[in-house]
């Protein structure tokens, strides 16, 4: 009999995809669907939930026919979702309220700035591990009951049921009997008691949201019930559920404190496993659940960049540099060495640490003989400039994570650079693991999966069931590393307009 397969989920941000593992980490067939963006708004960008629901029955479908296996084998469906995206639906009828607001909306901002005022961020941040911002899906909730009419009312009537998306589609896969997250996604609402592993009364009442409206929380390797058996022709157990950035941590094999990867798309999210420590971010990172598993909890620290793979589209198309990304690397690598050119690419300001929104780009050093090669690799190396400021940042945070050999795990568009990977090892100081395969969020979910399943007897075995890496140790000697890193510290300090 053919070993069982593992069907992996993941629904994002701009596209719903589906791919079909076996147990040793190895893609057999994946089917995708572009999902819509809707913008009503200055600021605001939502989804159609029913949009995403139908073409992720799609995907699973067509997966497991593009690689002419039976459903049969498949053993369990993992599930890996854009967090903090949130919607409200009718609990009898399966009809939304509203669209998903997306997390990229901005439209609570009042509400966060209203808070932090009123001097809550340092118990929010205590709770939860999160800063005030609209981001997270609290708001979100508050602001579609207050705005859709009589959604307040019928929420405390429990009439209503909320969610992040990976609670939307167990709901309508599992034909509405299961209500649940797994505790990643919860520790992104700004609602969830991230040391006590439970809803927040506290936060609840602060952000006005009934807690009747939240799903269960369960493990990330668990039992999140079975599909509808009329929706993919049998009834397949879902078994594992892990917000994005947490399954590709898992898919990248960061189970041990200190171990850490960054995903380098548009912008770059990181994180470093920081163990059963819950460690409160003196650097302005966010302190996040990286998994939970059999009934143990780990963290992680967070950071995210907003401008990396975005900088070098910028060169391509704000300069005119035709030939894609590789072109841009072409540029950068035959850029002078030691030129002094720092790139700051604020353009919608600074992520971590410095949380500045007001901060905009420069350039600085230029001299006559700098040209388009030196302002390329420095626009390179700003994603690995700002890297090394969320190293230092989390070395800060969780100097216990550190102890050990470090490696920065590598995946994302950027990533399929060589030279990028070299330059990001040897301007962080850090060995940097490129992964051979790429789609680590969607394998993450499907690991979990295995896990919950029992196809995998331990958290090491499902982790040792991903690709392989490619070493990239350091190479530049720590002088020229460290004058590019006080230049670049510098240039930040120049852009910076809150302190």
């Amino acid at each position: 009999m053919a070993d069982p397969l593992i069907l992996s989920l993941d629904q994002g941000t701009t596209s719903t995809r589906a791919i079909l593992f076996d147990l040793n980490g190895q893609a057999l067939a994946e089917a995708g669907r572009p999902l819509q963006q809707h913008y009503p708004a200055d600021g605001w960008v939502e989804h159609d939930a029913d949009e995403i629901f139908r073409a992720c029955v799609e995907v699973l479908e067509e997966a497991v026919r593009k690689a002419a296996r039976g459903l049969d084998e498949v053993a369990a469906i993992g599930i890996t979702n854009q967090r903090e995206t949130v919607l409200i639906w009718d609990k009898a009828t399966g009809a939304p309220i509203h669209r998903a607001v997306v997390w990229q909306d901005r439209r609570t901002e009042p509400t966060c700035e209203a808070l932090r005022q009123a001097g809550h961020e340092p118990r929010v941040t205590e709770i939860t591990g999160l800063l005030l911002d609209p981001y997270f899906s609290g708001t979100k909730i508050a602001w579609l009951l207050d705005n859709v009419p009589g959604a307040r009312g019928r929420a405390e009537a429990g009439e209503l049921l909320a969610g992040t998306i990976d609670t939307w589609v167990i709901w309508k896969l599992t034909g509405g009997r299961v209500h649940a997250t797994d505790a990643t996604n919860a520790s992104r609402t700004l609602l969830y008691d991230i040391r006590q592993g439970a809803w927040s009364e506290e936060m609840a009442r602060l952000l006005r949201v009934p807690l009747t409206l939240m799903p269960d929380v369960r493990d990330c390797a668990g039992d999140f019930g079975e599909t509808d058996p009329e929706l993919l022709g049998r009834p397949v157990p879902i078994r594992g559920v892990a917000g994005d950035q947490q399954a590709a941590l898992m898919g990248q094999g960061c189970i041990r404190p200190g171990e850490m990867k960054a995903t380098y798309g548009t912008g770059c999210f990181m994180l470093v496993n920081t163990g059963e420590a819950a460690p409160v971010s003196r650097c302005r990172l966010l302190t996040t659940i990286a998994a939970r598993v059999q009934g143990r909890t780990t963290y992680a620290l967070e950071g995210a960049i907003f401008i990396a793979g975005a900088g070098v589209q910028w060169v391509n198309e704000g300069l005119g540099v035709k030939g894609g990304p590789q072109a841009v690397e072409q540029l950068a690598a035959s850029a002078r060495e030691d030129h002094g050119v720092v790139l700051v690419p604020a353009f919608t300001g600074l992520g971590a640490p410095w949380w500045d929104a007001n901060a905009r780009g420069a350039i600085f050093g230029l001299t006559r003989d700098a040209r388009l090669p030196e302002i390329a690799q420095a626009t390179l190396d700003a994603s690995a400039l700002q890297t090394r400021d969320l190293i230092e940042g989390m070395r800060a945070d969780a100097p216990e994570a550190f102890t050990g050999p470090v490696e920065l795990r590598i995946d994302g568009g950027m990533s399929r650079s060589l030279w990028f990977s070299q330059r990001l090892a040897d301007l962080t100081g850090v060995p940097v693991g490129r992964a051979t395969y790429q789609e680590t969020t969607a394998l993450g979910a499907a690991l979990f999966a295995g896990l919950g399943a029992g196809l995998y007897a331990t958290l090491e075995d499902a982790a040792a069931a991903r690709p392989t890496t490619e070493a990239y140790p350091p190479r530049m000697d720590e002088g020229p590393r460290e004058r590019a890193y006080a230049r670049w510290t510098d240039a930040v300090r120049r852009v910076r307009t809150s302190t």
